[in-house]
């Protein structure tokens, strides 16, 4: 048979099939979407049940979810693959790196711009301001995609609240009323700790900050330019640390580390008040052995106007660029699919995170969910307290994560009686306005 008849053959008789395989397989075939991230555990598991349950709606796009380390090696991972050319679609990355990823030249992607590119309805009064302020410009334009976001509230074991002669239902709401609740605590069973905080900057400097509506530094707090310089040796912040300083000598406060590592001495029963992370929440119902409850961080009353509003924690998802814009068709639709009403009560009720939407938020309250749960709207209170102003709508500074270890060393040497208060602030603000200034010169090169 010649090649003529053969190729006849196949015209005639299998190229119809060929051809029908071919187009199937057109239609099956996806854009592959890659998201690096920094959960673990139980938070892991949302993460992969949200990429299962994006791929499995609809055929065109596969979101492939990689932890890539704690947050600071997952931010740095991703820069440095951007540099290397294979940067993922999306990075989650910490409110605290927002001001790096912005300064990252030409590496990512506004989610504005994004969405607006690939046709996908976006509005950003949907979400809540206080959360997507963090990451916008001061024309409201969002920067990145707010995913799991938190904020610091007071924990509070009511047991020990009820043995100490205290109203277990009324928890203290000024700092005057912790220190007092405290020292009664203290004197009736822990004596190694009457109150403490993890994360110490973030709660007694950019959270004191922003709940008493003070500046921590100028420019909006770095929202307004990288030209900013701190001002946290206010008479506020001073007469503060003055306080943890005198309250540390009898245990009345304790010391428990920069990061979350001191969260277990709530858990555990050793600190009966401990101001640290909404999103304590899951490790606090599974381990805590006593009856707790959380409420807002305490204010001084003789501040006016607090308090304010809180800040977020936690982190959003930048998307890097250089990629095509079929796969960035892919990123959008999977922000508009995370940013379903039932699919944010959804989240926020299996992880403690907070909604990102009015409309999510408003419908867990409408179910009544928080009369069980009363714990997951305490952040929310906060957050929506009042409308943000320029000293609390967040912060964005330059090499955040150094400025952090850096403040908590000044307030570990004032504790340690090594510097007073007002010393150890001004360094603290002395030696970060020197780092600022590097990472300014750093971005305008």
């Amino acid at each position: 048979m010649s090649f003529r008849h053969v190729r006849t053959g196949i015209a005639t008789g299998t190229l119809a099939v060929m051809l029908a395989g071919v187009s199937a397989g057109s239609a099956l075939a996806q854009s592959e979407i890659n998201w690096w991230h920094a959960m673990t555990g139980a938070n892991n598991d949302v993460i992969v049940k949200l990429a299962e349950d994006f791929n499995a709606s609809q055929k065109e796009f596969k979101v492939v979810p990689t932890y890539k380390g704690g947050y600071a090696d997952t931010m740095n991972a991703g820069i440095a693959a951007f540099r290397a050319g294979n940067a993922p679609h999306i990075m989650q990355v910490f409110e605290v790196g927002t001001a790096t990823m912005m300064s990252a030249g030409g590496a990512v992607k506004p989610v504005h711009v994004l969405m607006k590119e690939a046709g996908e309805a976006f509005d950003p009064n949907n979400y809540l301001s206080a959360i997507t302020g963090y990451y916008s410009t001061t024309k409201g334009e969002m920067l990145s995609f707010p995913f799991n976001s938190s904020s610091t509230v007071m924990w509070y074991n009511k047991d020990a609240f009820k043995k100490a002669g205290l109203d277990a239902d009324k928890p203290p709401k000024t700092w005057p009323e912790v220190f007092e609740a405290a020292k009664k605590l203290k004197a009736s069973g822990h004596p190694n700790c009457g109150f403490g905080n993890a994360w110490v900057t973030w709660v007694n400097v950019e959270q004191l900050s922003a709940w008493h509506n003070v500046p921590l530094a100028t420019k909006a707090n770095g929202m307004d330019g990288f030209d900013t310089e701190l001002k946290f040796n206010s008479p506020l912040h001073v007469k503060h640390l003055e306080t943890l300083v005198e309250l540390q000598k009898d245990k009345t406060y304790d010391y428990s580390g920069r990061t979350n590592t001191g969260e277990g001495r709530f858990t555990s029963g050793e600190c009966p008040i401990f101001m640290t992370s909404s999103a304590f929440f899951g490790n606090v119902r599974a381990n805590a052995k006593f009856e707790f409850g959380n409420a807002p961080m305490p204010y001084y009353p003789e501040v006016a106007g607090a308090p304010q509003n809180s800040i977020i924690g936690g982190a959003s998802l930048w998307v890097m660029s250089g990629k095509k814009a079929e796969e960035y068709k892919g990123v959008a639709k999977f922000f508009t699919f995370l940013s379903d009403t039932d699919r944010q009560v959804e989240v926020h009720k299996k992880s403690g995170y907070l909604p990102i939407t009015k409309a999510a938020y408003q419908k867990t309250k409408d179910s009544g969910y928080y009369k069980e749960f009363p714990y997951l709207e305490t952040p929310l209170l906060e957050l929506t307290n009042k409308e943000p102003t320029e000293n609390s709508r967040g912060l964005r500074l330059g090499n955040m994560v150094q400025l952090r270890d850096v403040w908590a060393e000044e307030f570990e040497a004032a504790l340690a009686g090594k510097k007073p208060a007002k010393q150890a602030l001004d360094d603290a603000v002395s030696r970060g306005n020197t780092m600022l200034r590097q990472f300014e010169r750093s971005v305008s090169r």
